[in-house]
């Protein structure tokens, strides 16, 4: 197992935040790993362990997540905000180019990244999100975003996860439901387990209008000539097979995978993940 470094920096509007920086070859383009809307820096833990010692890895944690400081101001919860937390942490560390893997949040910010940065982006791996999210999926996000729960055993904490997300992980037994609750939680000062991520997070986001989203199809256009990898989930609500038909047929260069039964998200750890990724970063030098 490679050891990572936690490290820290301060935003522009005086926020502390984490990542984790996994060490690797200095010749080769390290990867960035930006996670989803709910999840943090253990999302990402088995995936930067397999790239580190060849790359290395850096996965921030965005503010209100596990160990990064939750915001004084929930409107700041939004996805330029959080590219301008990870850019500014990037210049900090003197990464002028790199890899970019991002599941849902973390693709949009990646979509956000080649629009308004090109030079900075080697490459990306977009993980199950496109520039339309489907209302199914939507709708499902509104019900758990910034509910605030607590459990009293891991085991209570992966079974609610299983009654929400198990149309997502038909094939998941409880080891991995309470994997998953690891992930997604800790242990908070009253002994119960809740979940690791500042619940006003969900303010902004339920403003979201399904029937009139943003169009990112120029976002998308911005990634035409970098080496992109496309994952979906065959039973993704969020992300659909038209969208990503869609989006590889903008983009000549792109490889698209898909993943048979696992919905919105993907763990990166499915059969033919690894081998998909490979070929990318062999691209990218």
């Amino acid at each position: 197992m490679t050891e990572y470094k936690d490290g820290y920096w301060t935003t522009a509007d005086d926020l502390r935040l984490h990542y984790r920086d996994y060490p690797g070859r200095a010749d080769r383009l390290p990867v960035v790993c930006l996670h989803g809307l709910t999840r943090n820096a253990r999302d990402f833990a088995d995936l930067a362990e397999s790239l580190a010692g060849e790359r290395r890895v850096i996965v921030p944690e965005h503010r209100g997540r596990a160990e990064s400081e939750y915001a004084k101001d929930a409107t700041t919860y939004n996805p330029p905000q959080y590219v301008e937390d990870v850019i500014q942490l990037l210049d900090e560390l003197g990464i002028d180019r790199f890899v970019s893997v991002g599941t849902s949040l973390g693709g949009i910010m990646t979509f956000i990244i080649g629009a308004t940065r090109p030079d900075r982006l080697a490459g990306a791996v977009i993980n199950d999100i496109g520039p339309y999210i489907e209302p199914e999926g939507l709708a499902v996000i509104f019900k758990y975003v910034g509910q605030g729960r607590s459990f009293e055993t891991w085991v209570h904490a992966a079974r609610a996860l299983e009654e929400v997300h198990v149309r997502a992980h038909p094939t998941f037994e409880l080891a991995d439901w309470i994997a998953m609750a690891k992930r997604l939680m800790a242990l908070g000062g009253n002994g119960r387990i809740v979940f690791d991520y500042d619940i006003k997070i969900a303010e902004l986001f339920n403003t979201i209008d399904p029937d009139n989203q943003p169009d990112g199809w120029p976002a998308v256009d911005a990634l035409a000539g970098k080496p992109v990898l496309i994952v979906r989930g065959e039973l993704s609500d969020v992300f659909s097979a038209e969208t990503m038909d869609k989006m590889l047929a903008r983009l000549p260069d792109a490889e698209g995978i898909s993943l048979p039964d696992v919905g919105h998200a993907p763990l990166l750890d499915e059969p033919g993940v690894a081998e998909a990724i490979d070929r990318l970063l062999a691209r990218t030098g």
